[in-house]
């Protein structure tokens, strides 16, 4: 028996991290048994590597590190977290979300690379997580959609340190690029967060992912 793993996901600044908080917030009102997890953690001895990575100590650009090795630092924080108790959960049928998952990594790491490698990399990476470390696939990508224009003023507005990602527009702007063709190629259920370059209300959006992902759980 396997359970249901849904992904909130977004490039930097897409409010990822708000609309899991508010969904989570719906599915304990109703009563769902599930377990919420956010990646990176930060705070766990696997994400040294990744640490070091996102402050800039292997090169202060994205580009310092291939899409590959870069990948591979997330991809041990994950397995940790599914060892460390999530996979139990995951097999005894439970419910999982979770801020963030491989295709976080697919998204901003085939941004380092060409047009025509960027499908491929995906591929390579769902390959190597789900069929050869043994991570779930996920039932259910909810894509945050919203411009890099966007998602850089709302990075600012958040004052928190920046990562190498989130200080380079050019980057977003790549990353956002492959999000889109991510969500069509791999059918994600895609959210617009802003019209005519304004963001809609958080709480507006989180009825519309509440909505979807209702009809996905019943």
């Amino acid at each position: 028996m396997s359970g249901k793993l849904i992904v909130i996901e977004g490039i930097d600044g897409s409010g990822k991290s708000t609309q899991a908080l508010l969904l989570r917030q719906r599915l304990e009102k109703e009563g769902r048994n599930f377990r919420y997890q956010k990646f990176p953690r930060y705070e766990n001895p696997s994400s040294q590597l990744l640490r070091m990575y996102l402050g800039g100590e292997f090169g202060s650009s994205p580009d310092s590190v291939n899409p590959y090795a870069s990948s591979a630092f997330f991809s041990v924080d994950r397995v940790a977290a599914f060892l460390q108790g999530l996979g139990d959960f995951y097999k005894s049928g439970g419910l999982i979300l979770c801020d963030r998952f491989t295709t976080s990594n697919a998204v901003h790491q085939a941004a380092k690379l060409p047009e025509h490698e960027q499908i491929p990399f995906a591929e390579w990476l769902f390959d190597f997580e789900y069929n050869k470390l043994g991570l779930p696939w996920p039932d259910m990508v909810i894509f945050l959609d919203v411009t890099p224009e966007s998602s850089a003023s709302l990075i600012r507005k958040r004052g928190d340190d920046e990562d190498i990602h989130e200080t380079d527009l050019g980057y977003l702007r790549r990353a956002s690029e492959v999000a889109r063709k991510l969500a069509s190629h791999y059918n994600w259920t895609t959210i617009k967060c802003d019209r005519d370059g304004i963001m809609r209300s958080p709480e507006d959006i989180a009825g519309e992912i509440y909505q979807k992902v209702l009809v996905f759980l019943d």
